[in-house]
């Protein structure tokens, strides 16, 4: 009796699984999440109102460089120890011109834009190395040495607080401007 009970499982198992309906399913196809860039934390490519150009849409990542960029001329500007490398800026914008501020505002956000992962933008400025040479921009007032390097991280965290920009993302800027430690210290 056992073998005709044993016998009847098995063969009962055999048909369920012989006759169980194949699959045809297709397979569920899974598309990779895209990696956020630094950029995207900033803000990405949601559009917003340009608070500096009434009627004007703006990327909320390059308004968010912009505001840091802009903020840290301002306290650089302030600093007894860097003002002195951008005398012919400083003297421009205390007779009212903004051109030069306007250029290197611009220049800088293209820069950190383009460096931290935007897609739209180009930077067409001189190169780290050029912009941060007297001999190769008159605007510039004489070398940088690493202290004027960390002199400007100082800044650049205070400016960047200044608008807001947490802690984690100071974090992140900061690495990316440290890449270009080389190029801007010829001292």
């Amino acid at each position: 009796m056992k073998k005709l009970a044993l016998a009847v499982v098995a063969l009962g198992l055999v048909i369920t699984f012989s006759c169980k309906k194949k699959d045809t399913s297709t397979p569920a196809v899974t598309t990779p999440t895209p990696t956020m860039t630094l950029y995207d934390s900033l803000g990405g490519t949601t559009m917003v109102s340009d608070p500096y150009n009434p009627g004007k849409m703006v990327e909320k990542g390059r308004l968010g460089i912009r505001l840091v960029v802009d903020s840290t001329i301002f306290v650089i500007a302030g600093d007894p120890k860097l003002n002195g490398f951008f005398p012919v800026l400083l003297s421009e914008v205390g007779a009212g011109n903004l051109s030069g501020f306007q250029t290197l505002s611009k220049n800088l956000t293209d820069f950190f834009c383009v460096a931290t992962g935007a897609k739209n933008f180009t930077y067409s400025g001189m190169s780290m190395l050029d912009a941060h040479n007297p001999a190769k921009n008159s605007r510039m007032n004489g070398k940088a040495s690493n202290a004027d390097f960390d002199q400007f991280v100082v800044d650049l965290v205070a400016g960047a607080k200044k608008v807001g920009l947490s802690d984690q993302l100071i974090g992140q800027v900061g690495t990316v401007v440290g890449t270009t430690r080389s190029q801007v210290v010829q001292k």
